[in-house]
């Protein structure tokens, strides 16, 4: 036993604690709430004192016929029993109801910080992350932790007390009795230490568990018609069913790691009360005594109960906790630096010098050497073959990934020396892969300039070329919603939303990456039309495969493998006869 006791406070059982305790930090906005709930608490021992107590006066006078008073006995019965139960039922539930709300809230706020936090990662932490497990420890792992907050508590407010209270009654009754029924408590430590590390493990890897099978139904929802089209329904099936399984086994691992420790503590408690049995015959205990001695013995036994659940609960709370922790934890690859200040002003140019860049962690150089500067009002063109490195050299614009060497610089101000909100402020982009969110299509258009008009919402969308098809074919105009991503609308309908909403947003600088590549040729020359409203007046980065639509650019810039290739117009480049040459021979069959 000493052994296990010893493994108990030494192996690991201190970072358990720290992960509580810092958990418990985020109790501190609700303290005065917690406080009464401990108010509660502590009235709801002194009722358990108290019946305790009328129990074994009201016993002792029942049982003694000859010198019991009837009056004293209704009285007892009638008023002081009554009045006790109520005080500690009425305890018991604001107490509960207290340290209850602060869990949930402590819930809730977690949740609103974990969301928060997500939101100020780099693109690259969710290019490695699986949805699925993010959704996962937002919501499943969260609602761990409240059973951590208000379970564990209460209980250690109010069951400790408890147990002290019943024991010193026990002593003041028959101190004898008590030192023998109380040796039996210290052996409940031992089924705590041995389980207790076991429901641990078993609470993490279920953990991980859930967000495997939350990914896969993630994916498979999202990808439904890719599933249906090509008949996988059963092997994807087959891998759900796989991870629900292995879930199933982690959950009966911690529940049978949890249920065996009650069935020993009940074997214990029912040696105590078979020994208290035999002890109160020999010793012919009054009766009086003998009931105030098996109540406060009996609620002895719930807190023991509890308490030997708490250490399981920490368990299972705390491996949620530590992935929650993990991932708030997490620092985002792109922040603003010390001392960075807000853009403001005309954008005179946009410039970058020889820089470089690599994903983290692969090894190989997306860009290399790229030297290039865009005055304000240019429209440049980047074409090149896939994987050359377009959507890179523009996502370094905005900051959704840094450079790896060389600096991209706004009027000679290096990005990473301004404030990323104002930064991104600047910047409008259109890609092909249009997200709408599942809101109205004003809220659409209005999605990150909450404060413009209807009146504005409705001339970008003229400008856009979309205000005639909200107004004749959506059933409410704008308001109507318009579904998760925009399923109720076509290709080219999305597209120009989401030109209207750069449109709306008035950015000086504007990025399309291949915004119209996945239209139809009839959806195009409309989009295109909104393009090039939306394109006066401002800084155009344009990716394009199709070369029709960028034709007219300023400048064009051909990317192969990473570097700048060739430049100029598009005449110039035909008549040197390279990269884009070739790739206008393709398109146009002129080879």
């Amino acid at each position: 036993m000493n052994n296990i006791l010893r493994s108990y406070f030494t192996r690991g059982h201190g970072h358990d604690w720290a992960t509580y305790l810092r958990l418990l930090r985020y109790v501190r906005p609700y303290s005065w709430r917690l406080m009464a709930g401990i108010g509660f608490g502590l009235l709801y021992v002194a009722a358990n004192g108290a019946l305790v107590w009328a129990i074994k006066g009201g016993m002792r006078e029942v049982f003694n016929p000859k010198e019991a008073s009837l009056s004293l006995v209704f009285f007892v019965a009638i008023v002081v029993f009554p009045a006790i139960s109520l005080v500690r039922g009425a305890a018991d539930y604001f107490s509960t109801y207290c340290i209850k709300w602060v869990g949930n809230r402590v819930v809730m706020d977690l949740r609103n910080k974990i969301f928060e936090h997500l939101h100020g990662l780099s693109i690259g932490y969710f290019s490695q992350s699986r949805t699925g497990e993010l959704i996962s420890r937002t919501t499943n792992d969260s609602m761990l932790i409240e059973r951590a907050v208000s379970t564990v508590v209460s209980d250690l407010i109010k069951e400790p007390l408890t147990l002290v209270c019943m024991a010193t009654m026990i002593f003041f009754i028959e101190a004898r009795l008590a030192v023998v029924s109380l040796v039996l408590f210290p052996l409940c430590v031992v089924p705590i230490a041995m389980f207790g590390r076991k429901v641990r493990r078993y609470s993490k890897r279920a953990q991980e568990t859930i967000a495997d099978f939350v990914s896969i139904l993630q994916e498979t929802i999202s990808g439904v018609r890719i599933v249906q089209l090509f008949g996988m329904e059963q092997y994807e099936m087959n891998r759900f069913s796989t991870e629900t399984g292995a879930f199933f086994r982690r959950l009966m691992g911690v529940a049978k790691a949890s249920a065996i420790v009650e069935p020993i503590i009940v074997l214990l408690a029912t040696l105590g009360a078979a020994f208290l049995l035999v002890y109160v015959r020999i010793v012919r205990m009054e009766v009086g005594d003998f009931f105030g001695f098996t109540a406060a013995l009996f609620m002895m036994y719930a807190p023991v109960r509890k308490l030997s659940k708490i250490h399981m609960v920490i368990q299972q709370s705390s491996a949620a906790a530590d992935r929650i922790f993990e991932l708030l934890d997490t620092r985002s690859e792109i922040e603003d630096r010390t001392g960075s200040r807000s853009f403001s002003g005309k954008i005179d140019d946009v410039s970058y010098e020889k820089v470089d860049f690599s994903y983290p962690g692969s090894g190989r150089c997306v860009l290399k050497n790229i030297n290039l500067r865009v005055k304000s009002g240019e429209r440049i063109a980047l074409v090149g073959s896939s994987g050359s490195g377009k959507t890179t050299l523009v996502n370094l614009i905005p900051r959704f990934y840094d450079v790896t060497n060389g600096s991209i610089a706004i009027n000679g101000v290096d990005v990473r020396d301004v404030t990323i909100k104002s930064l991104r402020r600047q910047i409008g982009m259109v890609t092909q892969d249009v997200f709408l969110f599942n809101d109205t299509i004003a809220c659409n258009i209005s999605y990150g300039s909450r404060e413009a008009s209807m009146e504005s919402i409705m001339e970008a969308a003229k400008r856009a070329h979309a205000h005639d098809f909200i107004t004749k074919e959506m059933p409410k105009g704008y308001e109507t919603i318009i579904g998760e991503r925009g399923v109720r609308m076509s290709g080219g309908q999305r597209q120009r939303i989401a030109i209207a909403r750069a449109i709306l947003r008035n950015p000086p600088i504007l990025i399309l990456d291949e915004a119209t590549s996945a239209l139809d040729t009839e959806s195009e020359r409309t989009v295109q039309s909104a393009l090039n409203e939306a394109m006066e007046n401002r800084t155009v980065f344009a990716i394009a495969h199709r070369l029709s639509t960028i034709m007219n650019c300023d400048r064009i810039i051909v990317l192969d493998e990473g570097q700048i290739v060739e430049e100029g117009t598009h005449d110039e480049l035909l008549a040197l006869c390279g990269i884009y040459k070739r790739l206008y021979d393709l398109q146009f069959d002129k080879g």
